[in-house]
């Protein structure tokens, strides 16, 4: 018994050398961890993804379209606008750049509309807007070259007469509920969830029109991740993505231009020359994921 007692103290004072060797090992090698990223050049720690985004909430509603039907207001379908506020028939280049906007960043006075949603023939407007500027389905090199967005470009995305699936690149998902399958109709949100709507915008200019006779010819999707010889200009794909406060039964919905198909969406661009070239060159060439502000996260 004489023996026991300095046995297990022994083996306490053993222990907690160890536990406090351990914990010196941990510190050191925290430092020096800490040190080398300290040490590290800009952009090490880069979050690889190259992107930077707008969220721009609901504006207004007009039955205009100041690209497809310009200077004709009330000839188009209702359209629900986000960004600039003061888009309608008449709308120009110059009064995009001295409008007041909803987006953040408030640089981006660019209009961005879409036809709009109703529930059992209630108008819904959606709760969240981004618009997301991105280096992505071409190959490195050409990220790597892409140019910024020309300011006054106008692009249209999707197929507003479309009369099927077929005819349609509309994207629907239910947002928290990713077990519902994607598709190119309205799709059965379960209750808690969000309809959601996504749309990606070509990204192959022909680097001479801002718009063309038919508002896409002057734009192109890329071909085996490059961009088509007729269109050589790479610019930041713009994808949509809209959030709306619905869910459940498919029937009860219906866009302006017909069935969740119809999903289009129009581009006005009005960013600021210097802040857009400022983006491309910082976020998008390097594959760099950037915040509002056009800063690396």
């Amino acid at each position: 018994m004489e023996r026991a007692v300095p046995r297990a103290g022994i083996r306490r004072r053993l222990r907690l050398a160890t536990a406090i060797g351990a914990l010196l090992t941990l510190l050191g090698t925290y430092a020096v961890s800490t040190t080398a990223r300290a040490d590290a050049a800009p952009g090490t720690n880069a979050i690889r993804v190259a992107e930077f985004p707008a969220d721009c909430g609901f504006s207004h509603r007009l039955p205009d379209d100041p690209i497809i039907f310009p200077g004709l207001p009330g000839a188009s379908h209702m359209h629900s606008f986000f960004g600039s506020t003061v888009t309608n028939a008449h709308t120009t280049l110059p009064d995009l750049l001295n409008s007041t906007t909803t987006c953040n960043p408030g640089v981006d006075t660019s209009s961005y509309w879409v036809p709009t949603l109703y529930r059992n023939n209630v108008p819904v407007e959606p709760a969240i807007v981004t618009f997301y500027y991105l280096g992505e389905g071409v190959r490195s090199d050409v990220v790597a070259r892409t140019e910024p967005l020309p300011q006054g470009l106008r692009i249209v995305a999707g197929n507003a007469l479309a009369t099927g699936p077929e005819n349609s690149i509309a994207r629907w998902s239910c947002l928290h509920a990713g077990h519902v399958p994607p598709s190119k109709n309205f799709v059965n949100c379960p209750a808690g969830t969000m309809l959601e709507s996504y749309l990606d915008f070509p990204q192959c200019w022909n680097g001479r029109d801002l718009d063309s006779p038919d508002h896409k010819s002057h734009m192109a999707y890329p071909v085996n991740q490059a961009c088509p010889a007729s269109h050589p200009v790479p610019v930041p794909k713009l994808r949509q993505v809209l959030r709306y406060p619905v869910n459940g039964d498919p029937s009860q919905f219906r866009l302006a231009s017909g069935p969740g198909y119809t999903m289009h969406g129009d581009f006005f661009n009005a960013w600021p020359v210097a802040e857009m070239a400022r983006r491309v060159n910082d976020c998008i060439r390097p594959v760099i994921k950037c915040g509002h502000d056009g800063r690396p996260l």
